[in-house]
């Protein structure tokens, strides 16, 4: 593992030793290279006795390498308070240096790469590689150099990055405000880096919906003049691509944005930075159609009857853009977002479709280069144009096909054996944010980092290889997606290991904050990232777009599995507490990063769900006649308030204001993000309080499950929850001393009395009860019960527990029904019998329960005969015990990913002990109500019915058909499944602690 890049600021003495193996960001091929502050046998003085060594460039090599330069100067000044000169010059001087150049284009890296024993000519022809390392009497009056040598311009841009990141300069030093630490002498250590190629050859952002944060904040601190994102803007992005070892943009193109050529300064910079410029699906040809069609001049955007316009308007931009990196995009679609327009249907789409791409092509090669194979080119099947490519669309076999997500991270799917044979290869366009249907998620960073690497690891296992572009909204609060996603793209096989991404997060935490910081914050992260998988905090108010529809409750349960909302807001509010901790423990040169980084973010959410779940608490509460009713909805506008300070804090004092107008806490006003309505609470004062045990609702729910004893608690069993709470509450404002008293020592309570007054947070108090097993009597059912005595009232609960003295159960280890269901996580398995090298693959990370199952491999054999899965299929076997006869129905739920190319589905198969096996298919089609459904809530579940079981032992049988099917949770409904949100927790007898444990989480 490398060790951290981040120097510890309270030692003097920092060295930073990065070896063989797993790296933050990529793989080097050799690595024995280091930073110290003090001097050391063979050690390169960047910074020594108050004087900096200069830094060469020929005068020939590219503007990028000058560029690269003096940011690495700037660098430096910003660790140590000087700054090495930059040299443009083709002599080297003497004494020692820094020489960074290409070779082909530095006259200096040419003369050194004549000796061999350099090693530069190593890297020669190789796209984007560099090699870093410490040469002496490299050249006539030079005693030692640190050579940076790049096979071309960009990848010696990375090398002098490279060099700032062992110097502990982060890549987001600009965007996040990350300040290296401070030191008086920098050396780096006689080593070797060499980097390169990248695994994926274009890789990029997709400056998207920028109209409530990038636009209006470039408009007011960037671009002042044009009031809009322009030069300056773009040469600050441009810089962070290539820290981050990226070369794509996909300009920023809402209406709020003027085109990207509109302004000759911004290729003109993409020029200079050595940045590949292309456009989104919807932009053919380098156009900004949102800007740069004018319908009422222009006609229609219609080839079929507008065809000689909408060649000129491309022509044009063909001829402008000569000469320039470009990757163009090849096809037709609608103005922005939409179909393309008067093809009668997907046939006549794809033949018109034809026709537009050899326009397109013979523009190509007219203007940029003869041989139109060499032209970079895009194909993005997005949304519609996938069905039309399905209609037999005929794409020349250089064009790259760009796979795209569906919105949410799921990609849509990928190349089959045939499409991996095309000389274009492939790519993956994929969401870190987006706004569209069935609602945005533009506010903050939601998607899981265990998903992108899962299906970015898939799209490259698939040749998905070419180009890999993410949508990042306005870049900010992204940061860390971003990093994770152009880390994989650059060495993918560094996270094969699926624990790999969270020990990730640490080291960039690391990098960050300093190692003493890094596993907490990594932790809270993690912890954030899990929460927001299972609901975004832009998706709490359970509305939707495109119609928009206003919010309402959620499906949280309060009321039953421990209160699934209060356990939500429970996990929130510790991370709340440990982000605001932290907060006065960062050092103040890190408390604006933190708070980017990590305050923000967590704050925010916690907040945003507090506002729909305190609420939910308000009316639920208020139907109970809980005088608390009052307090929850007052808590739901607290909520509300508390985002809106942060958010102020975060645009008007942060760093001094540099992020004015950066962050939105609404974008497009959408009522997830409003001000909550609170309900008007009318209490009935007729009793003074009142008991509300764990299921109970209100006496007209039919969620209430009526008991003939009055009040009750669900059944306790040894292996399902080993506690349920009560609540005791007032209805009135009155002080009421209560107490109580159990029918039996069995029974265990967390509290035996206590008081309660009308103020805040006293008004209620939730008691958890459990079964002290050691005291019950063995082998028949417990009948017990607690009295709550106050104020002259007294109220009875009824508390009863299950255990079976069978034989058959007393060494059995597995899952077990309990109050009438049985719950499973599907990693915990019985058995587990692969195929040869097909079978199901532990994930670590990914899924409600943290842990998943994966079909694999990716390629497997195509299943067409279902008949014979007992014989031939991969099984997963889950052995269970029903407690008396009952027929179940078995609920699987899954990830909803999409066929891994058109040759599958996404089928897999179920059966209870030898009974039928039952296909099932999760495979959605379009944007369908179910698909919606599926990504609000990361989770596609399918239902099979069985035949009555007996009571006793029954295994389940899940049959793998379909590769890249990734299980989540099991349960069987045997009659007493009750609604929940969030994974059931598990009712398991037996398995390892860690396993129990989870299971009640």
């Amino acid at each position: 593992m490398k060790t951290s890049m981040h120097y510890t600021r309270t030692c003097f003495f920092l060295f930073v030793l990065l070896l063989l193996g797993q790296n933050l960001w990529a793989q080097e091929k050799k690595i024995t290279a280091a930073v110290t502050t003090a001097t050391a046998p063979e050690a390169f003085p960047l910074v020594a006795a108050g004087k900096a060594t200069p830094v060469l460039v020929d005068a020939a090599d590219a503007e990028v390498v000058r560029i690269a330069a003096k940011a690495f100067s700037n660098d430096i000044r910003s660790i140590t308070g000087l700054a090495p000169e930059v040299r443009v010059a083709g002599d080297a001087g003497k004494g020692v240096a820094v020489i960074a150049g290409t070779i082909g284009q530095s006259k200096l890296i040419d003369k050194l790469a004549e000796n061999e024993n350099t090693g530069i000519s190593s890297i020669k022809g190789q796209w984007e590689a560099f090699r870093i390392s410490v040469v002496d009497n490299p050249l006539p009056g030079l005693s030692k150099a640190l050579v940076i040598a790049g096979s071309d311009s960009r990848g010696t841009a990375f090398g002098i990055f490279e060099v700032s990141r062992l110097l502990g300069v982060s890549p987001w030093n600009w965007w996040a405000d990350v300040t290296p630490a401070k030191q008086e002498n920098l050396y780096y250590k006689n080593g070797l880096v060499v980097q390169g190629p990248p695994a994926v050859k274009y890789r990029g952002i997709f400056l998207n919906d920028e109209d409530w944060g990038l636009q209006p904040w470039a408009a007011q601190n960037m671009d002042t003049d044009i009031k809009d994102i322009g030069p300056n803007t773009y040469a600050r992005i441009f810089e962070l691509l290539l820290r981050l070892k990226a070369n794509l943009i996909w300009p920023a193109m809402h209406p709020s944005t003027k085109a990207f050529f509109h302004y000759p300064g911004n290729p003109k910079v993409a020029d200079d930075y050595a940045i590949f410029v292309g456009t989104s699906h919807a932009e053919p040809m380098l156009r900004n159609n949102v800007d740069e069609w004018h319908e009422k001049t222009m006609g229609s955007f219609d080839y079929f009857s507008n065809r000689k316009r909408v060649h000129d308007y491309w022509e044009e931009r063909t001829r402008q853009s000569k000469g320039l990196d470009a990757i163009y995009t090849v096809g037709m679609r609608g103005v922005h977002d939409s179909g393309m327009k008067g093809a009668k249907n997907a046939t006549e789409a794809a033949a018109m479709l034809e026709k537009i791409i050899a326009d397109q092509r013979a523009l190509l090669k007219k203007y940029v280069n003869k041989e139109v194979a060499a032209v970079p080119q895009a194909f993005t099947a997005y949304k519609e144009v996938l069905d039309i490519y399905d209609k037999g669309l005929k794409l020349p076999e250089d064009i790259t096909i760009v796979w795209p997500d569906d919105n949410y991270g799921y990609i849509h799917r990928l190349s089959n054996p045939a499409e991996q044979q095309r000389s274009g290869g492939s790519g993956v366009y994929y969401h870190a944010s987006y706004w569209g249907r069935p609602h945005d998620y533009l506010w903050l960073s939601s998607t899981h980092p265990s998903l992108i690497r899962e299906e970015m690891l898939k799209a490259y296992d698939m040749k998905a290889q070419e180009m890999w572009v993410l949508n990042v909204g306005d870049i900010k609060p992204l940061e860390h997606n971003i990093s994770l996603f152009m880390d994989m793209a650059y060495r993918p096989e560094t996270f094969r290991n699926s624990g790999s991404v969270k020990t990730h997060l640490q080291n960039w935490a690391s990098e960050i904050f300093g190692p003493d910081k890094a596993e907490k914050i990594g932790n809270i992260l993690w912890e954030y990232y899990n929460l927001a998988f299972e609901r975004r905090p832009e998706f709490m108010g359970w509305s939707q777009t495109e119609p928009t529809t206003q919010t309402r409750r959620t499906t949280y349960n309060h009321f039953y599995y421990g209160d699934e909302a209060q356990q939500r807001l429970d996990r929130y509010e510790a991370l709340e507490q440990q982000v605001k901790a932290l907060r006065h423990q960062v050092k103040p040169e890190d408390a604006a990063a933190f708070y980017q980084l990590v305050y923000y973010p967590v704050v925010g959410a916690s907040n945003i769900n507090k506002k729909f779940l305190y609420l939910d608490k308000a009316h639920y509460y208020a139907r109970q006649n809980r005088l608390s009713a009052q307090d929850y909805a007052a808590l739901a506008k607290q909520a509300y308030d508390e985002i809106v300070n942060e958010t102020d804090y975060y645009n008007n004092q942060l760093s001094g204001g540099k992020w004015k107008g950066m962050m939105s806490m609404k974008p497009r006003n959408l009522p997830v993000y409003l001000e909550p309505k609170l309900p008007n609470i009318e209490l009935s004062a007729a009793d003074a309080w009142h008991v509300a045990p764990e299921g109970y609702v209100t006496q007209d729910s039919v969620l209430f499950k009526k008991d003939a004893k009055g009040l009750a608690l669900p059944t306790f069993t040894p292996w399902g929850s080993q506690e349920y709470f009560v609540d005791i509450y007032l209805s009135k404002e009155q002080r009421v001393k209560w107490k109580t008293k159990t029918s039996d020592k069995w029974i265990q309570l967390s509290a035996a009395r206590g008081e309660l007054t009308p103020a805040l947070g006293q008004n209620q108090q939730r008691i958890r009860v459990s079964i002290d097993w050691s005291k019950a009597p063995k082998g028949k059912a417990l009948d017990g019960a607690v009295a709550f005595k106050g104020a002259g009232k007294t109220m009875k609960l009824a508390v009863r527990a299950q255990a079976p003295a069978e034989p058959a159960l007393a060494d059995y280890q597995g899952f077990v029904e309990s109050n009438g269901y049985i719950s499973m996580f599907a990693e915990n398995f019985t058995r587990k019998n692969d195929k040869q090298l097909v079978g199901w693959e532990l994930q670590e990370g990914l899924g409600h329960t943290g842990k998943s199952l994966m079909a694999l491999p990716l390629n497997a054999p195509l299943v067409t005969n279902t008949a014979q899965l007992k014989e031939t299929a991969p099984v997963l076997e889950y052995d269970f015990y029903v407690l008396s006869e009952a027929t179940p129905t078995v609920r699987v739920s899954t990830l909803p990913t999409h066929p891994v190319t058109s040759d599958y589905s996404m089928r897999y198969g179920i059966s209870v002990d030898e009974g039928p096996v039952q296909v099932v298919d999760f495979k959605t089609v379009g944007r369908s109500e179910e698909w919606k459904q599926n990504v609000l809530s990361n989770s596609a579940m399918r239902s099979a019915k069985f035949d009555p079981l007996s009571k006793g032992k029954h295994t389940l049988k899940i049959y793998m058909i379909d590769p890249g099917v990734i299980l989540d949770s099991i349960t069987i409904d045997l009659g007493g499944l009750l609604p929940a949100y969030s994974t059931v927790p598990e009712t398991k007898v037996g398995g390892s602690e860690t396993e129990q444990m989870n299971s009640r989480l």
